[in-house]
């Protein structure tokens, strides 16, 4: 949703526009189609179809019939599951054809998870599984259309290359079939021929259109097939949403525990090590103030310089933690406020009619504190900008530099960690930083009202 943000992006970046050199230009996509490797490839998908479809279809209706037949016996229970079982095995064929022809990456649905062992257990997993009753149903819609895309497909195919080769091999009739070529009509008095120069050349040119449309009609018969795979082999969308939470929990888990170990360490190399260093040198003050009231009046004053530094330590900690000004006043002067503490000149603007929950706040904040971070270390950068508001139910925030450039996401950098965090809570981070600049980082987070 976000890409549309990023600067310098046009649809000839996208990988199936990536080095297709001049050669692919010479000739419009119309017109190269029906020669494309991927046409080919579609083709043959749909020849492969037909009798997988029909194997598939028999083994499906029939174990599926024999086990619910025999549910009247124990029997039918584990041949009912068997029949399943087949049936995912043949989804898991159907996704490597699907990655291999229709260049289609489809998961695996989620995998069984026996509640205890021993055979029953895997049988109660496999007949209580949703993917598990998908992977029939597609076994048993795939073969009625893999015999229509079957027969389109021939069609269409046979009768295009056949129709505009026609002025090459024409020349077969009047020599070994003994007719003057391919006949329209014919009765006891009349017979019409495709045979002067001009019918020939009409045939080949009606060949032609019917062959580039072809590939065409072949696109659209696989986008069923597509369909099918993804929407009854794949994992649902439960599943999948399930997974990501999963993982997302994973992330806010471990920046949870990284962000501890920071305030950890924050507070034992910096405030508590100067506590430490304090009580001592009041310790020696006290001892030295009846013996030499100078030199313990001058320790008392380095101590309470001390006293400065240590709280001066653990307010940027707690502003590290979350600022109070964040809580009081909102983003406006939070980040008005992380601009003035930036070595750049930055400008901010925040158009906001109201405030998103606290949460949303917080992760906005110390996205923007980060950006600024790394204008300020990496960009040599001479200014920048901070946008932030809301486009319909999300909260947006735009960071832009004029150094320059080079930041990249997917490199393993702090961007990347940062990437992960805005993912954990639904947002995404999009970042266009071309060698040279300038740099715009965009992100995207869930509104949520406060």
């Amino acid at each position: 949703m976000a890409a549309e943000y990023g600067q310098g992006h046009t649809h000839m970046d996208r990988p199936e526009f990536r080095g297709t050199g001049a050669e692919r230009r010479r000739l419009p996509a119309g017109l190269r189609a029906p020669i494309e490797a991927r046409t080919w490839k579609e083709f043959g998908y749909i020849l492969l179809s037909l009798p997988i479809g029909l194997v598939s279809f028999v083994f499906a209706v029939t174990t599926f019939s024999l086990g619910a037949g025999l549910l009247i016996t124990f029997i039918g229970i584990p041949v009912l599951a068997g029949a399943l079982a087949g049936c995912r095995g043949i989804g898991a064929l159907e996704r490597t054809r699907a990655r291999g022809l229709l260049d289609l990456d489809v998961a695996a649905p989620e995998p069984l998870r026996p509640k205890g062992g021993g055979p029953m257990a895997v049988i109660g997993a496999v007949l209580k599984s949703g993917a598990s009753w998908r992977h029939l149903l597609y076994c048993v819609l795939v073969m009625p259309w893999a015999l229509f895309s079957f027969t389109v497909a021939v069609v269409f195919w046979a009768y295009g290359w056949m129709m505009l080769t026609y002025p090459l091999w024409f020349w077969l009739f009047p020599m070994y079939g003994g007719q003057d070529g391919i006949q329209l009509y014919g009765d006891d008095g009349h017979r019409v021929y495709l045979d002067n120069p001009f019918e020939i050349g009409v045939t080949a040119g009606t060949g032609l259109l019917i062959t580039l449309a072809t590939p065409w009609i072949l696109r659209a018969l696989t986008t069923v097939d597509r369909l099918m795979v993804h929407g009854l082999l794949g994992p649902s969308r439960l599943a999948t949403r399930v997974v990501e939470l999963e993982s997302d929990r994973g992330v806010v888990v471990d920046t949870a525990a990284a962000d501890l170990r920071r305030i950890e360490r924050d507070l034992h190399d910096g405030a508590q090590a100067r506590l430490v260093a304090l009580a001592m040198d009041l310790g020696l003050a006290k001892e030295k103030l009846t013996e030499d009231p100078e030199a313990a009046a001058r320790m008392v004053g380095e101590a309470h310089g001390e006293v400065k530094v240590a709280l001066q330590e653990l307010r940027d900690l707690a502003r590290g933690i979350h600022p109070a000004v964040l809580t009081d006043r909102g983003l406006d002067a939070a980040l008005s406020s992380l601009a003035a503490r930036c070595t750049v000149p930055v400008q901010v603007e925040v158009d906001l009619a109201s405030r998103p929950a606290a949460a949303i706040e917080g992760i906005a904040y110390f996205t923007v504190s980060e950006l600024l971070q790394n204008i300020s270390k990496h960009s040599r950068a001479t200014r920048g900008s901070v946008d932030v508001w809301r486009a319909e139910n999300r909260l947006m925030l735009q960071v832009t530099d004029d150094g320059s450039g080079g930041a990249d996401a997917s490199a393993g950098s702090g961007l990347a960690g940062l990437a992960e965090r805005l993912d954990a809570v639904d947002g995404i981070l999009v970042v266009d930083s071309p060698q040279g600049g300038p740099t715009t980082i965009t992100a995207e987070l869930p509104w949520r009202r406060a």
